[in-house]
């Protein structure tokens, strides 16, 4: 009965938690409605209806989710390159000091360097077909080196002691102590990146200008002036954005019940 309790309390939290930020968002939707009717300047700011109208129209065409099919797959791959490259320097990092100091003003300057200088720079070596996926790779890259190398930095020495003592070596003792130490920071980068990735990728593309991409079409909305195309464009953009981080922090959160069920 405690626990049906519980579990009653906890679903009446949440029930309120999502009607708090529904009302949030409603509220915010009609000052953007309010807005856009006291400008009444459709090239300046158009309303969420016809936003929504308009992203639905699109919707309905095979070139739109051609668009966000290709943009999504270039930006995963580059992050998806990154999440490895920077879990595998960040552990050979822990375990060798001139790694990671050699490492060190690398990933500075790829947290400090705006992104158009990455564009630029990039454009010059690689064709702009690869250049979102790159840029993802570079944006993502520093905050999953960071994160991982904190973590793995703050794992109980007690933990390694005890694995010393009883000869836990190698593999054994990834997956015994610092899988578990390090997981709750991996999640945070992966999140963290995701988000990166995906903004940054979605800019690369509005400068380079890939075919059938979303930055294209932003682009191409901002040349003929298209106010309603770029705000439609940009909540795809958003829920595209909001999708993925849901998905993800889904599918960390149950890698880490498995993790921590495990006997």
């Amino acid at each position: 009965m405690a626990r049906a309790g519980e579990r009653g309390t906890e679903k009446d939290g949440r029930l309120r938690t999502w009607a708090a930020r529904l009302a949030c968002v409603a509220f915010w939707l009609v000052v953007w409605e309010f807005g856009a009717r006291a400008i009444d300047a459709r090239i300046i700011l158009v309303g969420p209806l016809e936003v929504l109208a308009r992203l639905a129209e699109l919707a309905t065409t095979g070139e739109f989710w051609a668009s966000v099919g290709v943009s999504l797959g270039r930006i995963g791959v580059g992050f998806l390159a990154a999440v490895v490259a920077g879990t595998a320097l960040a552990a050979l990092a822990s375990r060798a000091t001139v790694v990671r100091e050699l490492l060190a003003p690398v990933m500075g300057a790829m947290k400090a360097v705006p992104v158009a200088s990455f564009v630029i720079l990039v454009l010059l070596w690689v064709s702009s077909s690869y250049l979102s996926m790159v840029i993802a790779l570079v944006m993502a890259l520093p905050v999953v080196y960071a994160n991982v190398l904190e973590g793995i930095s703050q794992t109980d020495p007690k933990l390694l002691e005890m694995c010393d003592v009883f000869g836990v070596r190698g593999w054994d003792r990834v997956r015994l102590v610092y899988a578990s130490e390090v997981l709750p920071y991996f999640r945070v980068a992966v999140t963290l990146a995701l988000g990166l990735s995906w903004k940054a990728g979605i800019a690369a593309e509005v400068i380079g200008l890939p075919d059938f991409t979303i930055g294209e079409h932003l682009y191409d909305a901002k040349v003929y002036l298209d106010t309603p195309d770029l705000f439609a464009w940009t909540v795809a953009i958003v829920a595209v954005s909001v999708a993925l981080e849901a998905l993800v922090k889904r599918v960390m959160g149950r890698l880490m019940e498995r993790w921590e069920a495990r006997p």
